[in-house]
């Protein structure tokens, strides 16, 4: 019986290890480098089209506000984008504000040009720019551009802006204007959005229409914007 024993214990130690061999392993590494590089890709991109709706978003919200603004105080209105410094990484072609045209007590009418600044405005998520080539003013012109004075506004807004108008009634001062962003990079210190590899035509935007209200663009083809694009 214990001869047996002996026998069967020979036996099952003579059976190879179980495990995974050098080649296994390296496969399985390799497989898995490329999933992350794969996943990596594919994150950049989600990221890209995720800041480019919430910017979309943002500016839709303010140019309704304007419209309110206008119709609310019976004056003009508009929605700002600042284009005053382009050193300042954080608010060129990123900070958008709504302004309204002051009502003079004396009179209650407007005081034309001098826009009182509602808020601190919003600044559009990270990598995401105004595109000031493929955004227009009514009929294809380039959009209007102001300067807003210390004399009227806090330090902190004054410069210069692009700027899309309503009336007093909530009217586009400039119907069909387009308003577009894009997922970008700033290269150096004053270089202009350009795009991404990995985002080529990341855009997003709206029209918007003589009564104020806006279309989104289903397209990038829609806002105009080529199928090969670097700077924008």
């Amino acid at each position: 019986m214990n001869s047996r024993s002996f026998s069967r214990a020979g036996k099952s130690s003579s059976r190879p290890p179980t495990g995974f061999s050098l080649v296994e392993l390296l496969t399985v590494i390799a497989i898995i480098a490329i999933l992350l590089t794969v996943g990596a890709v594919g994150l950049g991109g989600m990221t890209g089209g995720k800041n480019v709706n919430s910017a979309v978003t943002t500016a839709e919200a303010l140019f309704a506000q304007a419209r309110a603004e206008a119709t609310g105080r019976a004056t003009r209105a508009c929605v700002l984008v600042d284009i005053n410094d382009p050193s300042d990484r954080v608010n060129y072609l990123r900070r958008m504000v709504v302004a309204y045209e002051e009502i003079d007590p004396a009179t209650n009418q407007p005081v034309k040009d001098k826009w009182v600044v509602t808020d601190r405005g919003a600044v559009l998520p990270d990598q995401v720019y105004f595109s000031k080539t493929y955004s227009k003013g009514g009929d294809g012109q380039t959009l209007e551009e102001i300067t807003l004075s210390e004399d009227n506004v806090k330090k902190q807004f004054a410069g210069k802006y692009l700027s899309y108008k309503f009336t007093s009634e909530g009217i586009s001062s400039a119907p069909g204007s387009t308003f577009v962003v894009g997922f970008g990079v700033r290269p150096g210190t004053n270089g202009e959005p350009r795009v991404t590899g990995s985002a080529k035509r990341d855009f997003g935007g709206f029209v918007v229409w003589r009564n104020g209200t806006t279309s989104l663009f289903r397209s990038p083809d829609q806002a105009g914007i080529p199928s090969s694009v670097t700077n924008f």
